[in-house]
């Protein structure tokens, strides 16, 4: 198979990271005889140093000539980096709101999976670790409150800020079919995430999912107010198979469901529109503090090139082959900095690449 990938390295620890998913893609083409070509885009600070925005339109046609695209992490420190002394249409961050706009991107796939070997780095209590989890979370991308009508203005003498959550029955109705259509091949099980006993919003959000699930009857159903989701999340992470939720609850969310696996540093992500294009990226920032020191965890970017694999080229046997490499190189105790643990052999990014890409 031929397969015409967009590459975002990014800024910070991206290009290092987006290195090794190369690396690995690269050992994958090898061993089962695919070609992937690659085509280097801009987003992020490394365009507005380029062309002085965070997205060109440029970058937007170039990745809709892909076949799915593979990103770094983007942004820089916020308190020293002269990115930020833009307004904030012109920061790193906007560039991705927009490109995930621009290419529709509106179903967000986080996974959140505890590998044995790195239970020890689990912050939960033993007993809630021992029973290991396994979920994902499909968080809807492009609507809801950071994509609704926002203001800022004096009223009446007084500085008032206003942001607006907004959803409608269409935007809803696909990304819950893509969740139960997920959750068919997993354990059949979704949990929508709302606030319904507040909001407008989540009244209709929760309506709309309980009429997708009716053409789902294998698929058990349940919903979870989002503040007693947070709460579930740290006491029993095992109960989730697929969390179904919006835009803003998925952002919180998935950040927490990251840090009880341990590290950010080895959960993926993937962006998808209504057809096989994806944009694959790790869950985590940029981390600028460790650029270039050979130190960062790659292991979320070359999951998302695995995802990249299974859900963008059906290539499920090269994804499974890459996650087993992934699972074998942690049983054989290589860790990087954040998640290493007594009696770990400490190994930096170039050589987790290395070791990843020799045992596929």
């Amino acid at each position: 198979m031929n397969c015409k990938i967009g590459v975002i390295s990014g800024d910070g620890i991206g290009p290092e990271i987006v290195r090794e998913a190369r690396k690995v893609l690269d050992r994958v083409a090898e061993r089962f005889g695919h070609q992937f070509m690659y085509m280097e885009l801009l987003l992020g600070g490394a365009s507005i140093d380029a062309y002085g925005v965070p997205l060109t339109e440029e970058t937007i046609e170039k990745a809709k000539s892909c076949e799915a695209v593979l990103m770094g992490s983007i942004g820089g420190d916020a308190k020293t980096s002269p990115w930020y002394q833009l307004e904030p249409s012109r920061r790193p961050e906007a560039g991705l709101l927009g490109i995930r706009k621009a290419l529709n991107l509106f179903a967000n796939l986080r996974p959140a999976y505890l590998y044995e070997e790195l239970r020890e780095a689990c912050p939960l209590r033993a007993d809630i670790s021992e029973a290991g989890f396994d979920m994902l979370i499909m968080r809807e991308l492009t609507g809801g409150l950071y994509f609704g009508a926002r203001k800022t203005e004096e009223v009446d003498g007084v500085r008032t800020a206003m942001d607006t959550l907004s959803y409608n029955e269409h935007e809803i109705r696909r990304i819950a079919k893509r969740a139960f259509d997920i959750a068919m091949k997993r354990r059949k099980k979704v949990c929508s995430v709302d606030k319904a006993n507040v909001l407008d919003s989540s009244r209709l959000w929760r309506k709309v999912v309980e009429e997708v699930a009716k053409d789902y009857p294998e698929v058990a159903l349940s919903h979870m107010y989002v503040d007693n989701c947070a709460m579930q999340l740290v006491m029993n992470p095992a109960q989730f198979d697929v969390i179904l939720t919006e835009n803003m609850f998925g952002d919180i969310l998935s950040d927490e469901a990251s840090m009880v696996t341990g590290s950010i540093g080895m959960l993926s992500s993937a962006s998808l529109n209504d057809t096989r294009f994806g944009l694959y990226e790790p869950s985590h920032g940029s981390a600028p503090d460790l650029a270039g020191q050979d130190k960062a965890n790659p292991i979320a970017t070359i999951l998302s090139a695995a995802m990249m694999l299974r859900y963008s080229f059906d290539l499920d046997q090269e994804a499974e082959a890459v996650e087993a490499a992934v699972r074998q190189v942690l049983k054989e105790g290589y860790r990087t900095g954040d998640i290493m643990s007594e009696g770990g052999i400490c190994t930096g990014t170039t050589q987790m690449g290395d070791l990843i890409a020799a045992h596929i």
